[in-house]
């Protein structure tokens, strides 16, 4: 009896240390999964107050465009979550140093994976921030010309005048001279007509002078201006100049062509084609011998 008796002794000790070393276990992971629930719950919700903070002062920068603000906000989320990530892991006593060496290699993997397509992205970005065009801005760039309809992240839409769709890389449009024709809210017309060199000079610069002073669309200041261009082989080259808003540039052209075609011939000036003297020299045969 003894015996079976320090036998249960052993046995009820062997099972209240089991009990004692279950309890002392959960109760240290226990407390780490409460913390780490604790952690990603603030975090979660940390990192969406941040993302709304930065919409809200993003919208409040009236320079910055409306595409580059869900991309910062939400580029704010993830980092926060993903330090949130590592906090929770470190509380389950894994080592994330060495994760986060691997995150490293294989974002570096992917980066050079997707080399052209980040390209497009930072460019994007650049696009955005620094805003050398916006929506409703004709630009000439990379050799593509067209009205932008959208910036995005990765290309930019552009719209030709005839209408049709093209979509261009962001790097093309960042490694590029871009030219915004609307930029500007004036722009110079230099428009070239020519007299016969037998027409009153004078004369026909004075009329082309009447006909911008004529135009209500032709800006005061810079004055328009009227210059003898150039003594062609056929012709004298009279130079309009003239400043007109942005908006009236192509129009008032237009209907500066047709103002001055009209009105140099009503008023009896010679527009003069392209001519040639050709002389003839013409050789006697020689005598039959």
């Amino acid at each position: 009896m003894d015996q079976a008796g320090k036998q249960m002794a052993d046995a009820q000790k062997t099972v209240e240390a089991i009990l004692q070393t279950l309890i002392d276990n959960g109760t240290e992971y226990g407390m780490s999964v409460l913390g780490a629930v604790v952690i990603l719950i603030l975090g979660w919700w940390f990192a969406g107050w941040a993302k709304r903070a930065v919409t809200k002062a993003l919208d409040r920068v009236k320079s910055l465009d409306d595409t580059l603000t869900p991309f910062l906000s939400s580029l704010v989320r993830y980092v926060i979550l993903a330090f949130v990530v590592v906090a929770v892991l470190n509380q389950f006593g894994v080592q994330t140093t060495s994760i986060i060496a691997v995150l490293g290699a294989a974002g570096l993997a992917i980066g050079l994976a997707l080399q052209g397509t980040l390209q497009n992205v930072a460019a994007g970005v650049m696009l955005l921030v620094l805003r050398p065009f916006k929506a409703g801005d004709f630009i000439d760039a990379a050799g593509q010309a067209g009205t932008v309809v959208e910036i995005g992240l990765f290309t930019t839409e552009l719209k030709t005048p005839d209408g049709i769709f093209k979509s261009v890389p962001n790097s093309s449009l960042w490694n590029a001279t871009i030219t915004n024709f609307s930029r500007n809210s004036t722009r110079r017309i230099d428009f070239v007509a020519s007299i016969s060199y037998g027409d009153d000079l004078p004369g026909a610069m004075e009329l082309l002078k009447g006909m911008l002073d004529a135009d209500p669309r032709i800006l005061k200041d810079p004055a328009p201006e009227v210059m003898t261009w150039a003594m062609a082989a056929s012709s004298v080259d009279i130079n309009l100049r003239a400043w007109v808003a942005t908006a009236d540039y192509w129009p008032t052209l237009f209907d500066l062509r047709k103002t001055v075609k009209l009105g140099l011939e009503q008023a009896g000036f010679t527009i003069p084609f392209p001519q040639q003297d050709v002389h003839m020299h013409q050789v006697p045969a020689k005598a039959a011998e």
